[in-house]
C-alpha cells in the first residue's frame, strides 16, 4: 500500500531513527568502553552508586542524605543502606538537621576522604591508561566532544571562555585570602595556612625575577577564579606552587589550564624540570598534575595547619 506520507515527512522519519539509532549505539558502546556496568568501580569494593556518594560527600560541604538520593535518583531505602554501611565503616558522620531532626547531614571522616582518594586515584589511572593509547590531538577531540554532549543534554549554555594573564596590583591580596578561606572550608586548616600563604606572596613580590618566574590569574567574565606561580627552584628546577580554583568554576577546565600554563612557562624561561608540593587530600589538584605528567616521588606525614597530613612530592621533566 502507497504511504500517505509526503517525501519530506518519510525523509524526516528516517532522520528521527537514524538519529535514535546513532544515539542507542552509542550508549551501548560507552557502557561497554568505561565499564560503568560493572558491579563494581574499577578494582574498589564499591559499586558505582556508592562511589558517587563518596564523590557529592568529597567536594561538597555536608550535605543531607535527602539531597543526595534525589540529586542522585537513588531509592530511598538503598540509599539508606549505603550510608549505614558507610557509617558502620567510619566513612562518614551524621548529625539531625537542625531544621528537621528527622533528616540527617553527612560528612567524610578523614579515613573517608583517604578511602575517596585512593578510590579517585585508581579511576584517574584507568582513564589515564585509556587516553594513553590516543594522540594528543585525538584525546582533545574526545574530551571537548564529551564536553559538548553534557552541555546539550543539560540545556546548558556554552561556559565563558577562562582567561589567563599576568599578576598586577591587587592579586597578592586576593590570593591570599581566597586560599586561606578555601582551605579552611573545605579542609578545615587553621590560619597558619593564610600566613604560609602570605609568606610565599610576599617572597614572591620582593624576590621577582621576572625572566624565571611568573604567577598567572584566571578569569572568567572578568571575574578571579583562580591561581597559579612558577618559582625557582634552583637554576634548573621550576617549582608550581599555589594552584587554587574557585568552586564555582570548577569543572570548567581552570585548573588543567593554569597547570600547562605554568608548564610551558617553564620550559620558555629554560627549566628543564619542575617540582611541587601538595597534600594527599587534595584529590582534584593531585589528578591534574597526573594528567599532566607528574609523577610522585616521595611522601612524609606530618602535622601543619591543625591537621595531621600526608605531604606529597611531584616532579617532571620538561
Amino acid at each position: 500500500m502507497p504511504s500517505s506520507l509526503s517525501p519530506s515527512a518519510i525523509a524526516t522519519e528516517q532522520v528521527a531513527d537514524d538519529r535514535i539509532a546513532a544515539v542507542r549505539a552509542f550508549n551501548r558502546f560507552y557502557t561497554r568502553k568505561l565499564g560503568v556496568l560493572d558491579q563494581h568501580l574499577g578494582k574498589s569494593p564499591f559499586s558505582l552508586s556508592e562511589a558517587r556518594v563518596l564523590y557529592e560527600l568529597a567536594h561538597r560541604d555536608e550535605l543531607a542524605a535527602k539531597e543526595i538520593g534525589n540529586e542522585l535518583g537513588l531509592d530511598p531505602g538503598y540509599l539508606s543502606r549505603i550510608v549505614q554501611s558507610f557509617e558502620e565503616k567510619g566513612l562518614i558522620t551524621r548529625k539531625p538537621l537542625p531544621a528537621d531532626r528527622r533528616q540527617y547531614q553527612l560528612s567524610l571522616t578523614a579515613k573517608g576522604r583517604q578511602t575517596y582518594a585512593k578510590l579517585n586515584l585508581n579511576s584517574q589511572n584507568e582513564v589515564a591508561a585509556m587516553l594513553a593509547q590516543l594522540s594528543a590531538e585525538d584525546a582533545t577531540r574526545l574530551t571537548q566532544a564529551m564536553a559538548t554532549i553534557e552541555a546539550v543534554l543539560e540545556g546548558r549554555p556554552r561556559p565563558a571562555a577562562v582567561v589567563l594573564r599576568s599578576h598586577r596590583v591587587g592579586d597578592m591580596g586576593w590570593v591570599i585570602s581566597r586560599q586561606a578561606a578555601a582551605y579552611a572550608a573545605d579542609y578545615n586548616w587553621d590560619i597558619s595556612y593564610e600566613a604560609l600563604v602570605a609568606e610565599i606572596c610576599a617572597q614572591f613580590i620582593k624576590n621577582y625575577d621576572a625572566a624565571r618566574e611568573h604567577c598567572w590569574i584566571a578569569e572568567v567574565a572578568g571575574e578571579p577564579v583562580g591561581s597559579i606561580f612558577l618559582v625557582k627552584a634552583t637554576d634548573e628546577i621550576a617549582k608550581l606552587r599555589l594552584l587554587q580554583v574557585e568552586k564555582k568554576a570548577r569543572g570548567l577546565g581552570v585548573g588543567r589550564a593554569l597547570v600547562e600554563q605554568c608548564l610551558q612557562g617553564a620550559r620558555e624561561r629554560g627549566y628543564s624540570r619542575m617540582t611541587l608540593w601538595t597534600q594527599s587530600i587534595l584529590v582534584a589538584a593531585r589528578g591534574i598534575y597526573q594528567s599532566t605528567g607528574f609523577k610522585l616521588v616521595a611522601t612524609e606525614p606530618h602535622r601543619s595547619f591543625g591537621q595531621d597530613l600526608i605531604g606529597e612530592t611531584w616532579e617532571r621533566d620538561l
